[in-house]
């Protein structure tokens, strides 16, 4: 599914396709990039593993948690794994790059990904950083989800590979995402 446009209003829509896939396929194992948890909360309860990769501590500033406590309580409590860790694709890169200029391998990645769209990156990106914290098993597919600023407009198969060997990453079937982005 291609929606014709980039953006928030697509993440209802987005979510019905990830659990038709779901159920189709009887992948169970979803990844959902979310800062606040809303666009995981319409998946409780549907019998996913479910893990949320949220911003890292300080991305909006130094010290600030972009999830509120009450919200990753309740996502902890019904059993979604909430990840809160520095991003596969930025990391010390990004602090080289913010001090000296320039553009780093990591970023150079990040690029080459967006050419699909932001979604697909960051897709990929939260299911390597699932993988990695071993929030997701290693060597299966999972339903990886991503958007392009808010919201959710991008779904994808992928079977990730632990940051180390990065480049065995396979994106197994595009599930939905925006023509434009």
């Amino acid at each position: 599914m291609y929606w014709p446009q980039k953006g928030p209003d697509n993440t209802a829509k987005t979510l019905e396709l990830v659990l038709a896939k779901a159920r189709e396929t009887g992948n169970k194992h979803i990844v959902v990039p979310s800062v606040s948890g809303e666009s995981v909360l319409p998946l409780l309860g549907q019998g996913l593993d479910i893990t949320c990769v949220t911003h890292h501590v300080g991305f909006e500033g130094p010290g600030v948690d972009e999830m509120p406590p009450d919200r990753r309580r309740l996502l902890v409590e019904q059993g979604v794994k909430v990840l809160t860790t520095t991003h596969l694709l930025a990391g010390v890169d990004r602090a080289i790059k913010n001090k000296f200029g320039g553009i780093y391998p990591a970023e150079i990645m990040a690029f080459t990904l967006r050419i699909f769209g932001q979604g697909v990156k960051v897709a990929v990106e939260a299911a390597g950083m699932a993988l990695d914290a071993g929030m997701i098993p290693y060597g299966k597919d999972v339903i990886s989800l991503g958007g392009t600023g808010q919201g959710l407009d991008t779904a994808i198969i992928v079977r990730p590979a632990h940051s180390n060997n990065f480049f065995d990453t396979r994106v197994k079937e595009i599930i939905c995402k925006p023509r434009e982005f």
